[in-house]
């Protein structure tokens, strides 16, 4: 009983924390408007698994990235995922043969614009907080990578609906100039926050 209130408390904190002003749901809607759901689906889950096991793992060493270097690493994610976006040929453009390479990337894509971004953010910290004062590394992490996945559904189901109701044609700039612009805030967040501290 103890280890399901564990859970639930886990999966409910970090989902609030993480559904609040999250870059991550703006990029899993982008990419949801590009890709099939199934691709993105396997992409984000795999991604937030991975994160919330380092955070489980490594809370203190995650807490304590330099602010510039994870700054970096999120900007760059951001313009890559962006090139990717304006690039990619949807499914509704062409006719590709090979259905496994189409799933490869877009879950390959998605894997990476979620994993290689916002480190050390919210959910991270408290999943590593959580593991530290419960010592229940896999409660913690089964709770933790449960709420991101809901909120990956939730942005993935925000970017099919715009997909069903959007030409490609404006979807495809206003994708890519949404994840320059999370790369721009990604870029300069360490500026403004060393500006508060002062």
């Amino acid at each position: 009983m103890y280890m399901l209130y564990l859970l639930l408390i886990t999966y409910g904190a970090i989902l609030l924390a993480e559904v609040v002003g999250d870059k991550n749901i703006y990029t899993i809607s982008s990419l949801a408007t590009r890709f099939r759901p199934s691709y993105v689906f396997c992409g984000f889950t795999i991604a937030f698994g991975i994160k919330m096991l380092v955070a489980v793992m490594l809370g203190d060493a995650i807490a304590g990235l330099p602010r510039y270097f994870v700054a970096f690493i999120s900007t760059a994610t951001f313009f890559l995922t962006a090139v990717a976006i304006w690039f990619k040929r949807s499914e509704d453009e062409t006719n590709e043969r090979d259905p496994e390479s189409r799933f490869s990337k877009g879950a390959l894509i998605t894997l990476a614009a979620i994993l290689f971004s916002e480190w050390a953010d919210v959910g991270q910290i408290m999943a590593a907080t959580l593991t530290a004062r419960y010592q229940a590394p896999f409660v913690v992490w089964l709770g933790a990578t449960l709420a991101m996945m809901t909120k990956g559904v939730f942005a993935l189901l925000a970017g099919r609906s715009l997909r069903r109701y959007v030409p490609i044609s404006i979807l495809r700039p206003a994708s890519a100039g949404l994840c320059v612009v999370l790369g721009v805030i990604s870029a300069l967040a360490p500026i403004f926050e060393r500006q508060i501290t002062h």
